[in-house]
């Protein structure tokens, strides 16, 4: 029986430490999670408006006039550009980024993925040693870009990627991220990046804009900076995500550690009142037996 109580003391302490742990780590993630969801705030309508330019310049754009950036041509080659985190304890934030990127590849681009003309390029250290480890063609050079987040950082992923694509090293660029919602939930995208998608026209309204220089001019110069911002975009989508994610998952853990703690105490007591019960059992029957 005092074994018993050991135990559960131990696992009571135990427990507790946990508790502590979790504890700390949501309210350093909700920290964390104030500045990036700001950040991503700020930039989510600056992105999208831009993105909406660009889509309607290029839809516009007819024949030679248009760039090799928004040229469509058979797929071939396939790039997958994976946004995961480089830590654990989020719950299943960095497994279902996983499972979309391979759902993708296995839905979107079969054909390519069995002739082994996918690759992987991976933001974030937890997704490259997942596709690492099972035999996956990765590439990791810019898997440490949450370490030093910034606009350069990210901008050397996004120009290394608009070079293997005009190069023809790839047909088609994808990234696949979680979008911020809001701390409890994220948005898990497949968003095609390269070749840029171009926005239809509405029927009976006219789009094309009046350019003070060449078309291709603005073309070769807007294109670039909108697909670094737009790559950018999604690493500060990520980053939020990451965050919400883990306050979430250590909310979570630090209410089951409570649910654990008290059946733990009941065990305990109830434990620990048998045993005075079987110590004061002894004693009546000892000091029976001396009477006797």
């Amino acid at each position: 029986m005092a074994g018993q109580l050991k135990e559960v003391r131990n696992r009571i302490k135990s427990i507790q430490s946990t508790q502590q742990i979790t504890k700390a780590m949501k309210m350093i993630s909700a920290t964390k999670l104030r500045k990036a969801q700001e950040a991503i705030q700020q930039m989510r309508p600056y992105s999208k408006k831009l993105q909406q330019v660009l889509g309607n310049i290029v839809g516009s754009a007819e024949g030679d006039s248009s760039s090799s950036l928004s040229t469509a041509r058979p797929v071939e080659k396939v790039l997958l550009i994976v946004i995961t985190s480089d830590r654990s304890s989020c719950g299943a934030y960095n497994s279902n980024l996983i499972k979309l990127a391979k759902a993708t590849l296995q839905k979107k681009y079969p054909a390519q993925t069995a002739r082994g003309n996918s690759l992987i390029w991976s933001i974030g250290k937890k997704g490259y040693e997942h596709f690492l480890k099972n035999n996956y063609k990765v590439n990791g050079e810019f898997r440490d870009i949450f370490q030093n987040l910034h606009f350069e950082t990210v901008q050397r992923c996004a120009q290394a990627a608009i070079r293997a694509f005009e190069n023809r090293e790839f047909d088609a660029v994808d990234i696949v991220y979680s979008e911020f919602k809001n701390a409890a939930s994220q948005n898990f995208v497949v968003e095609p990046i390269l070749p840029i998608p171009k926005t239809k026209k509405a029927s009976g309204t006219a789009s094309d804009f009046i350019f003070e220089t060449s078309r291709e001019v603005i073309l070769a110069e807007l294109m670039p900076k909108i697909l670094n911002t737009q790559l950018f975009k999604a690493v500060l989508d990520a980053n939020a995500s990451e965050h919400g994610a883990r306050m979430t998952a250590m909310d979570k853990a630090t209410e089951n550690a409570n649910e654990i703690l008290k059946s733990l105490r009941i065990s305990y007591n109830r434990a620990r009142q048998a045993a005075i019960t079987t110590e004061l059992t002894e004693i009546v029957s000892g000091a029976a037996a001396l009477q006797g």
